[in-house]
């Protein structure tokens, strides 16, 4: 605990000078400062400790500091409670009782140990945990899988509860791939992190807006639908390639987030979005077909066709108004990852729509508690069987 060189600093020697001046003894201000007691009956008589050098480190802005903690330590010898002394410092009791038990407890702590253990833990290199090893390449995987650092970093708390080596933060994850870049973990996995919403098409009034005969609006819609509570409500839309000549439709379960995508190879029509509709939903359990939220394009001018044969309602949403079909917003965001703007989606097969459909689907999500939509509609699925 003394200084870089071996000498006790200008901060040990004050420190030891009033410890003395309140009545402690040279083996306890020895044993406080980290020196012989010999050593501080030397300083006691003579009184120096201005040729001393100074300690020369000063802990962050909001961190304890030095002063602080010989408050700490006075207290704790008057028998202060943690929460007095914390109200003594302005400090949160928490900090204090961290503090106290990182620095031996209130039989053992150290004011003056405590601070140098601040300043080595400071000065340390902090080991690279994204360097080697099965968290990278768990990690790595998940991001090419288009998982998001949030999402990783939560479902491996979950995948390994009892292995403190496979667990990292978000924030470390994100440091990787932006400032350190090393390893696998380069830059190029950054193109795997989600850029943020996008239009999904242009709100002109040639969208055929308006004109679909018997809209039911979404203010009509059961009050169950609204809160989530109860399954089987679903929105849907339709995202759009290159130009608008290709699309994509998407049909997302509100309290899961369970995804359903239609594979629309020849075209986007009212008569072929329907069929595809139809198609997606057959084997599904009916309890869990309740309605459909969709936007007011002219896609869904068949929307009666569709209840008849199904029974299942079609609502719709007020005009640019997307939040009314939030859940489904948000994983037409996450399903550009995969077939960004631009692109043709007619050289989508089915096969590779059914891909993405299950990586979507076996993406932890947030609002889930890192659960995926796939297991909470299994959970579901067996709830109501």
């Amino acid at each position: 605990m003394q200084g870089e060189h071996g000498h006790l600093s200008r901060e040990q020697k004050q420190w030891a000078l009033r410890l003395h001046a309140r009545g402690w003894r040279l083996v306890d201000i020895a044993a406080e400062i980290g020196c012989s007691a010999p050593m501080v009956g030397i300083m006691v008589r003579d009184g120096r400790h201005l040729d001393a050098e100074p300690f020369g480190w000063q802990p962050r802005p909001g961190h304890l500091t030095i002063g602080e903690r010989e408050q700490i330590l006075l207290g704790l010898g008057r028998g202060d409670t943690l929460t007095a002394i914390a109200q003594d410092l302005g400090r949160a009791v928490s900090t204090i009782s961290r503090e106290v038990a990182r620095g031996g407890g209130r039989e053992h702590y150290s004011a003056w140990g405590a601070h140098a253990d601040a300043r080595q833990q400071a000065r340390r290199p902090k080991p690279f945990k994204l360097a080697v090893g099965r968290l990278l390449d768990e990690v790595a995987v998940k991001l090419k899988a288009f998982w998001s650092p949030a999402e990783i970093s939560a479902r491996l708390g979950l995948d390994y509860p009892d292995d403190p080596e496979m667990r990292v933060s978000h924030e470390t994850i994100y440091q990787s791939l932006f400032v350190q870049g090393r390893g696998e973990l380069r830059r190029e996995l950054a193109r795997c992190l989600r850029s943020g919403r996008t239009a999904r098409r242009p709100r002109g009034a040639s969208d055929g807006r308006g004109r679909i005969p018997g809209m039911v609006m979404i203010s009509q819609r059961p009050a169950e639908a609204a809160d989530r509570a109860v399954p089987g409500h679903w929105e849907g839309d339709l995202i759009l390639g290159a130009g608008g000549r290709s699309a994509v439709g998407t049909l997302v379960e509100r309290s899961t987030r369970l995804t359903l995508l239609l594979h629309l190879p020849d075209g986007r029509s009212a008569v072929q979005v329907e069929a595809a509709m139809r198609q997606a939903i057959a084997g599904l359990p009916d309890s869990l077909m309740r309605t459909i939220t969709w936007d007011q394009g002219a896609e869904m001018a068949q929307h009666a066709a569709f209840t008849a044969a199904t029974s299942i309602p079609v609502y719709f949403c007020d005009p640019h108004s997307p939040w009314q079909r939030g859940s489904n917003e948000n994983t037409n965001g996450l399903l550009r990852q995969y077939l960004p703007k631009g692109a043709d989606l007619n050289l989508t097969t089915r096969d590779r729509l059914q891909e993405i459909q299950d990586s979507l689907n076996t993406r932890p999500r947030k609002t889930l508690g890192y659960m995926t939509p796939s297991e909470k509609f299994a959970e579901l699925v067996a709830t109501t069987a």
